[in-house]
């Protein structure tokens, strides 16, 4: 009886679905590994470039022939956004070069691909919430970079899923929320932004969203996902403040073009989830609901 206990193991083990995370140790990877303890139905390798290069394309080959991966969730990216714009090679690399190599490994295993895309894909010039069929237009190097990796993914991957995602924050790494708590507790006054309109989202949500795409079993395309709602960078900062208890900062409303960037941010890119929400049969959170969780678990 033991004997077949100890088989019947092996043989649950042998079905375990494998899910490679790249860029483990940023927000979504982190967040990814949180949700890995609720869902043990899969066998997981998280990696961050000291395990796995994304950027060798041998190495991106041979890591998921050889440890049999049946999905790749892509949460490595270059993200400075303005300092992109001096770090284009890089960027390219990171953004679009790479993600070519995974897919094409996933393809070449059946591995099913997940890539986390941008916002940043369009100028920001809509007044409309952005469906997933609406021309791209990216403004700067981080959108045509992460634009680019779209295209590489669904080229080489008959099995490939883009999430493209917005003000992304969460528990981990540097984030709005972080900085705007940090300000509010050094400073008496702040200026934010009021004329650039999104949605904040709750890097955990997103991940959520992964694993469901994950059960279900990938339905290849772009889809768009934030948090419901909608804000600007000003509204956040006073959301921020009253749920983290800071009453002390006076925070005023900025336009965008009092604060110089190098690269141009869209003003307005607020995504459509419709897709998404009826595909994988999700509930998405208020931003606000997601905020208040996130500050409660910060602990600040």
């Amino acid at each position: 009886m033991g004997t077949a206990f100890c088989n019947e193991e092996k043989i649950n083990k042998m079905k375990m679905k494998n899910i490679l995370v790249t860029g483990a140790n940023g927000q979504l990877g982190n967040e990814m590994r949180v949700l890995s303890l609720e869902n043990k139905e899969y066998n997981y390798f998280f990696t961050d470039v000291a395990e796995l290069d994304i950027c060798d394309e041998k190495a991106v080959m041979a890591f998921v022939k050889e440890n049999e991966i049946d999905v790749i969730v892509n949460c490595a990216a270059y993200t400075a956004v303005d300092k992109a714009e001096d770090n284009q090679e890089l960027c390219a690399k990171l953004n679009s070069e790479a993600v070519g190599y995974l897919a094409k490994a996933a393809e070449e295993n059946q591995a099913e691909f997940i890539q986390i895309s941008t916002d940043y894909v369009f100028d920001g010039t809509n007044y409309v919430p952005y469906r997933e069929t609406e021309p791209t237009c990216p403004n700067s190097v981080y959108g045509v970079t992460k634009l680019a990796g779209e295209k590489k993914a669904l080229e080489y991957c008959s099995k490939a899923m883009i999430i493209r995602t917005a003000w992304l924050y969460s528990v981990f790494g540097n984030n709005f929320v972080k900085t705007m708590i940090r300000l509010g507790k050094e400073r008496e006054s702040l200026g934010v932004i009021f004329d650039q309109i999104g949605t904040p989202t709750y890097a955990r949500d997103l991940a959520s969203a992964v694993f469901a795409a994950i059960r279900k079993g990938i339905i290849p395309g772009i889809y768009h996902f934030s948090n419901e709602g909608v804000c600007s960078w000003y509204d956040f900062t006073k959301s921020i403040h009253r749920i983290a208890g800071i009453g002390n900062c006076k925070v005023s409303p900025l336009h965008a073009d009092e604060y110089p960037a190098k690269a141009p941010r869209p003003h307005y890119s607020v995504l459509d989830k419709t897709k998404i929400k009826h595909t994988y049969g999700i509930e998405i959170p208020h931003w606000e609901e997601s905020l208040e969780q996130c500050i409660k678990e910060l602990n600040v």
